[in-house]
């Protein structure tokens, strides 16, 4: 579903992302985690097409910048960026309707009652807190049911409510088939949903672990820490 081909991303002299691979294959849930500054975030704006780089991104078999991965692919950035004019409910409109999509207001229903929006549907992208921005731009990611979604830390800003209600969500995705790529640094906010971990470190992926790898969530955080150089 997802193919990251030796990609690399320069910043000026600066190395952000090494020559980078993998893959993730149709329902399935992987995370890259790593350190402040390894190069997530900018491996995940190289996938969203944000960003020129080096080597190939193909999304289900399309070049990553082509309107067809555009179609099936959705991601949701670190920061919200909302509109500031456009109320939640026309938020979610303006999306189905730059994708195209029919019959979507019974699931955007569903997604502002449980991200607890229901009453705040006419409220404008300017008066909405940080975290009510990030629960907005969630529900606009997977409103277009997409076949590959990205989140780049989407844990930040959101109340322990919304965040498990977003670990629900992965599972859901995943169970719909839909291939899911998470970025963090915070280990303790995967814990449950993750497949496969790429352990990223200085732009490069030092490690890649399945969930059949390790016993517990504790191996995991001890493997991070060793292989990263990371002090707890």
């Amino acid at each position: 579903m997802l193919t990251v081909k030796e990609v690399t991303k320069r910043y000026g002299k600066v190395l952000a992302v090494d020559q980078m691979s993998f893959e993730i294959g149709e329902g399935e849930i992987s995370v890259v985690l790593g350190p402040n500054g390894a190069g997530k975030s900018t491996i995940i704006k190289c996938i969203a097409g944000l960003l020129q780089h080096s080597g190939e991104i193909t999304i289900c078999g399309h070049k990553n910048k082509n309107l067809e991965a555009k179609r099936v692919l959705s991601y949701i950035p670190e920061t919200p960026a909302l509109y500031d004019s456009l109320t939640v409910e026309e938020h979610i409109h303006f999306i189905a309707k730059a994708y195209r999509i029919n019959d979507y207001e019974e699931y955007a229903a569903q997604l502002f009652e449980r991200f607890d929006l229901s009453d705040k549907t006419d409220k404008l992208g300017k008066e909405l807190s940080r975290g009510m921005q990030q629960k907005v731009s969630i529900c606009c990611g997977v409103i277009t049911r997409p076949r590959v979604i990205l989140f780049d830390e989407p844990m930040i800003g959101l109340d322990p409510k919304a965040i498990k209600e977003l670990k629900k969500l992965f599972i859901e995705l995943k169970g719909r088939g839909c291939s899911v790529l998470i970025s963090t640094h915070i280990i303790d906010t995967i814990k449950e949903v993750w497949d496969r971990v790429l352990i990223m470190n200085k732009g490069r992926i030092v490690s890649t672990i399945s969930r059949s790898d390790v016993g517990n969530e504790n191996e995991l955080e001890e493997h991070f820490f060793a292989v990263t150089g990371a002090a707890e």
